[in-house]
């Protein structure tokens, strides 16, 4: 099939190489059958919010990535004078949080920071991504009272309100100005109706949810087990089958990993006080080198193809990102991309067939359906069975623009 496009993926370098670097992020990417990722702009320092840093995290970059690689901006509330310039110096789009990010050097805007940005990119081509929660604190203090390295703690701490109340500040403005918008990791499905209403008034909105949120459920995880928190947080065994309802009926466009992996002293699994306290802990999920098998492993039971699949892991993130002319589909003109995999193949997975740098995850021991033999990157074996990479021959796509015209490098 097409190589696959995982559009949602922290690489952290430089600044934090020892969460995860290039060479281990691309390597993993390849041996889950993916050939094209697109790297976000926080959790590296610098972060992706000026030309200067995009030059640094490319500098970086070049000649260690073992798949292409496309870069997002950042919006941050400084930054309004930076965003043209990264649209023509390559980025994808830009990414922002409506709630704190967790990293220092990754601010927060409001929705007048948000408004200004869109007049800005009106006419670009451009789009703007959205962590969507809102801070809501009612419950702040109760939650202090509660056990810490309890799941339903975190869960209690960041309930669906903070999405809904994101998404409709979105919506709303994803109505006034015509720049594509888009909501990644979405969790919660109380918040379909009204992305459903936008789209039918004509918002230029897509969506997003990953890999976690269809497979794992708030009820299965254990105390001070802090590999499975992530944010938003995985929510109830109901609101995952409605998230698998809405792929049906095609109201989420696309499935990503959102690696975001760290150090197991960040995410506190390593032994002292602090360890499985999910109010302190790193909020990621690593799982870029599984997307493939855990979403096609529950594909059958929901009525799902290999054409849905294709659609979701492949077509999708390519438009999204603005490479759909030459990704993501298997057609005259297009990069010779593909993934080789087995369907009916199952394995387990341990941690000594994980290529990223931090191995903990919640899926370990998981047997999951759908096994990768090779992932052919521009007519090159990049990857084939086990071991066997090639040497990292991915490119680094870059967006560039000059008014109208669009190129890429």
């Amino acid at each position: 099939m097409p190589g696959l496009i995982d559009s949602h993926v922290h690489i952290n370098d430089p600044g934090r190489s020892d969460w995860e670097g290039f060479a281990t992020a691309t390597k993993a990417a390849a041996a889950g059958g993916f050939t094209t990722i697109a790297d976000m702009p926080l959790n590296s320092i610098p972060p992706t919010t000026t030309v200067e840093n995009l030059r640094v995290k490319t500098s970086v970059a070049h000649g260690k990535v073992f798949v292409d690689v496309a870069f997002w901006g950042g919006l941050i509330p400084s930054n309004a004078s930076d965003l043209l310039p990264l649209v023509q110096n390559g980025v994808i789009g830009f990414k922002c949080f409506l709630c704190p990010s967790g990293v220092p050097e990754f601010p927060h805007v409001n929705e007048e920071h948000v408004e200004e940005a869109l007049k800005i990119l009106e006419g670009t081509g451009s789009l703007l991504a959205f962590h969507a929660e809102l801070e809501c604190g009612s419950t702040r203090m109760e939650i202090m009272e509660e056990n810490p390295k309890k799941y339903s703690t975190y869960l209690h701490s960041r309930p669906s309100i903070m999405e809904v109340k994101a998404i409709d500040m979105i919506t709303r403005l994803s109505a006034k100005y015509n720049v594509r918008t888009h909501i990644v990791h979405l969790s919660t499905a109380d918040a379909l109706p009204m992305i459903r209403e936008a789209r039918a008034n004509g918002a230029q909105l897509t969506l997003e949810t990953c890999h976690h949120y269809l497979t794992l459920t708030a009820e299965e995880i254990p105390d001070a087990h802090t590999e499975f928190k992530c944010a938003p947080p995985i929510r109830s065994a109901e609101n995952r089958r409605k998230l698998w309802e809405a792929i049906q009926a095609r109201d989420i466009d696309m499935i990503v990993s959102d690696h975001s992996p760290s150090t197991p002293g960040v995410k506190l699994l390593t032994y002292g006080k602090s360890r499985g306290d999910f109010m302190r802990a790193w909020g990621g999920i690593s799982s870029v080198q599984f997307g493939l098998s855990l979403f096609w492993t529950h594909c059958e039971s929901q009525g799902l193809t290999l054409v849905d699949l294709q659609r979701l892991l492949c077509q999708e993130p390519a438009k999204l990102l603005g490479i759909d002319g030459f990704k993501g589909r298997i057609a005259v003109g297009y990069d010779a991309d593909f993934c080789v995999w087995d369907p009916e193949g199952t394995f387990t997975i341990t941690s000594d067939i994980i290529h990223f740098q931090n191995k903990a995850n919640p899926y370990m021991g998981k047997v999951v359906r759908g096994k990768v033999h090779a992932t052919i990157l521009r007519g090159l074996t990049a990857f084939q069975d086990g071991e066997s990479f090639a040497n990292p021959m991915g490119k680094l796509i870059l967006r560039k623009t000059t008014k109208r015209a669009v190129q890429f490098h």
